[in-house]
């Protein structure tokens, strides 16, 4: 009986063994799957390992995984709820929140993605991307005040991030602090004269601030540096047809057509414009 109880402890402990290398051998080779695109391999092998072994203390980072290559594959509900299931095991996980937050902003769930990043800043206090995105979604909301201060907090600790400066721009020329903006604006281009985007941005404010010709001469820079641009055609014709110059803005807006934007919205932009 006694041999037989060696016997039979010896065998449960061989099994534990074989399966707790099982669930590592199968997590290593969904990684490694991962690591080469093998998408749908990877995902499946997770799986596999996640049921091996529901209860092993390393699941979260399995589940956050999992997440990530659904990401990957566009399964963006699923890749949810396996970064919910991650995190349900380590609620803390800064990344965890970052990540599955960054999905809920895709999908314009503000309220969820928002809940993410203020529990990513009760853990870090200045973690920029949650600043930077909170910030984005006070913007949305129109809570202005605390957007600013999330911004302010972002640039104290990262005074040359790009983003969080173009933020704040925008976030002036909402509260119409036009100077203010126009001022981020210039000192983005001094550190690069060639960015479309900022262009692009500040022909927007100039033509809100009534200023169509600076207006044009942004969005004519935006089209010699990417002259297949259609939104700067798009943006060309609005100027045309704020400085009366209708034959001009049918041009460009037949451009902005030929390179893909649909011709019920340039109807639309130019009834509004007319308007």
């Amino acid at each position: 009986m006694m041999r037989r109880g060696i016997l039979l402890v010896g065998s449960l402990i061989l099994s534990l063994t074989l399966a707790a290398q099982d669930y590592h051998d199968l997590a290593s080779q969904a990684f490694d799957a991962s690591q080469h695109d093998s998408l749908q391999k990877a995902e499946i092998l997770y799986k596999q390992a996640l049921e091996k072994d529901p209860t092993n203390r390393l699941n979260s980072m399995l589940f956050s995984n999992l997440g990530t290559v659904q990401q990957r594959m566009g399964k963006i509900d699923e890749a949810i709820e396996s970064y919910s299931l991650a995190l349900n095991l380590a609620p803390q996980s800064v990344m965890i929140l970052l990540n599955r937050a960054s999905l809920y902003l895709q999908k314009d769930l503000l309220d969820k993605a928002y809940i993410d990043y203020c529990n990513v800043l009760d853990v870090d206090r200045k973690n920029e991307e949650a600043l930077l995105y909170r910030a984005y979604i006070y913007t949305r909301r129109r809570s202005y005040k605390e957007a600013r201060i999330d911004y302010n907090t972002l640039l104290q600790k990262l005074p040359e991030h790009r983003m969080g400066r173009l933020g704040l721009a925008l976030l002036d020329q909402k509260e119409m602090r036009y100077r203010e903006a126009s001022e981020i604006f210039n000192r983005l281009l001094e550190d690069d004269p060639n960015d479309t985007s900022i262009l692009k941005a500040r022909a927007n404010l100039e033509l809100e601030m009534e200023l169509p010709d600076m207006a044009l001469l942004d969005v004519n820079n935006v089209i010699r540096l990417t002259p297949n641009d259609a939104e700067a055609y798009l943006m060309k014709g609005d100027i045309y047809l704020v400085l009366k110059k209708k034959k001009d803005a049918n041009k460009a807006y037949d451009k902005a057509v030929s390179l893909g934007i649909p011709r019920p919205e340039v109807l639309n932009r130019m009834k509004e414009q007319e308007n």
